[in-house]
């Protein structure tokens, strides 16, 4: 989307607020928290300050738990939320949130399936009634199944097979640097393992996951904790809990051996790299570092990789990343993920060169560490990005349910910024040198399918 003037102005506020907050310590976001008798715990965030509400209703499964030889399928059942069910048929959804003035949508990543909603705080209730309805059953008739397996299909061809580079820096580098099945296969899916999902596997997805002890509702805006609990008791505490199957052992170690794949692809224009490095754990001491280290490499056009690759080596055309690229980012994730790049670099330089140079960057930081001034800037553009994604009241429902999904606690929300604060220069070396190594690290390269044949000349290495 184009960026207004309004939208650069609450940038503004919200760069200025963060960097107060960070000083004062004085702002802490309201949550409260209660747990049904069935097992759905429901996180409230009261803010009267608009006549409006967010809600998040957060699914403990996606891609990584669908089933073996049903790939895709996790995404295939989000589409299928939407398809109505015996007592609100297909279409209801639209009209009660977007003929109210509210938006609605659904995501499916490794670890969580999200469905959101922000409209008036008078369409709560209704809003609350649908989420139980279509946790409780949906419509399952062929015709459906179908209809969403077309759609999802459509959005492989859209996304991966009709695009250069097609997602490789997801899919394939997931397929390279992982070895469970559970974090390596193609979460979009393929066609057919889509095609032979069946009304039987659909029932059995929704009777095992969507069901109240495996769910978070967050709700955040203008609504009182009481308000939003007996809401929430009357839709969904008659819904039952049923027993949830253990979960997979999905953990890894690092690598202890550089992994490395060639393609080609015959709609890019110039080469490209996926590069990825296992990360540390969710929850453990590495993982907010990390997340600092990450900012500071890759997180905008300031970061080391950028100024000293696009900028200053001029090897490369463009790099994005970051930890749980380029699905989520460093605190929503659960199970095994990377720090994974994507660059696309010139033709007249060769992979070996930039992974040469990016060696270079990191090894600065690992012998160096980060000055103040650079370390003071990196923070407090995470704590900018950080309070602006709990502005918006969508965003602030979205967050809390992710974080008590994932953390078990949603006050992480709070927590979050007093520890990326406290990541020190030692603590950037530290994660520096323990995971951003050869040996943890995996390399996709991808070339043109016309220049796949021919070596590349050698690139121009001086800094400017």
């Amino acid at each position: 989307m184009r960026a207004s003037g309004l939208s650069v102005l609450v940038a503004g506020l919200c760069l200025a607020f963060a960097a107060h907050a960070a000083d004062t310590d004085t702002w802490k976001l309201p949550v409260t928290v209660k747990k049904l008798d069935n097992g759905l715990t429901v996180v409230v965030s009261e803010d009267h300050s608009s006549p409006t509400v967010g809600i998040s209703m957060v699914y403990h499964v996606g891609m990584r738990l669908e089933p073996q030889n049903r790939t895709g399928f996790a995404h295939l059942f989000e589409h299928l939320m939407f398809e109505g069910t015996p007592d609100a048929p297909k279409g209801t959804f639209e009209r009660v949130i977007q003929g109210g003035g509210g938006v609605f949508n659904g995501s499916t990543r490794a670890d969580y399936t999200n469905y959101i909603a922000s409209a008036p705080s008078s369409a709560l209730a209704p809003i609350l009634w649908m989420e139980a309805d279509r946790m409780k059953s949906l419509d399952f008739s062929a015709k459906n199944l179908a209809n969403q397996q077309n759609v999802v299909k459509e959005e492989i061809r859209v996304n991966v097979k009709n695009q250069p580079y097609g997602l490789f820096y997801w899919t394939d580098l997931n397929r390279l640097a992982f070895d469970k099945w559970a974090n390596n296969h193609d979460g979009y899916g393929s066609f057919k393992d889509l095609d032979h999902a069946s009304i039987a596997d659909v029932k059995t997805f929704h009777d095992t996951f969507y069901q109240p002890a495996n769910a978070v509702l967050g709700i955040a805006g203008d609504v009182t904790p009481e308000q939003a609990f007996a809401l929430a008791q009357k839709y969904f505490g008659s819904l039952p809990a049923r027993a949830l199957p253990p979960r997979p052992d999905v953990a890894e170690p690092l690598n202890t051996k550089p992994r490395h794949g060639e393609q080609t692809d015959a709609l890019a224009k110039v080469p490209a790299l996926a590069i990825g490095w296992k990360m540390p754990a969710r929850g453990s001491k590495d993982q907010v570092p990390m997340m600092v280290l990450s900012q500071l490499l890759v997180g905008d056009d300031a970061s080391r990789f950028y100024q000293g690759l696009v900028k200053g080596r001029e090897l490369l055309l463009n790099i994005n990343g970051g930890v749980n690229f380029p699905l989520g980012d460093g605190s929503d994730y659960a199970g095994p993920t990377l720090l994974g790049l994507f660059a696309l670099y010139k033709p007249n330089a060769t992979p070996e060169q930039v992974l040469a140079a990016i060696n270079e960057e990191i090894g600065k930081v690992a012998s160096d560490g980060v000055d103040d001034a650079t370390l003071t800037r990196v923070k407090t553009k995470m704590l900018s990005d950080w309070y602006g994604g709990l502005e918006s009241f969508l965003g602030r429902a979205d967050t809390l349910a992710k974080l008590q999904t994932l953390w078990g606690d949603a006050n992480v929300a709070n927590r979050m910024p007093g520890w990326i604060e406290a990541v020190s220069s030692d603590d950037i070396k530290r994660v520096a040198r323990a995971y951003l190594t050869d040996a943890n690290r995996s390399v996709i390269v991808r070339r043109p399918v016309a220049a796949a044949a021919a070596p590349a000349p050698a690139a121009k290495t001086s800094a400017k």
